[in-house]
């Protein structure tokens, strides 16, 4: 998520935000949108486990390579 997409959410959240809640704010939503993109990447990770008892190798890639782009995106 973009600073810019943070500051509108916290916006529409709190019209007038002080300097300090502001930054609280986009603190926590950067928290919450790493614990919920860890989240996913798990799933992924537990659906290439899956696709490797069934030996489904473009399955296990797809998942993956899912996984590692989500994580990815949090280090923008």
């Amino acid at each position: 998520m973009t600073d810019e997409e943070l500051s509108k959410l916290i916006a529409e959240f709190l019209p007038y935000p002080s300097k300090d809640q502001h930054y609280a704010l986009r603190s926590f939503a950067k928290l919450v949108a790493e614990a919920e993109r860890e989240a996913c990447a798990k799933l992924c990770d537990e659906l290439a486990d899956d696709a490797s008892k069934e030996q489904d190798f473009h399955a296990i890639f797809a998942c993956e390579s899912c996984a590692s782009t989500i994580r990815e995106r949090g280090q923008e």
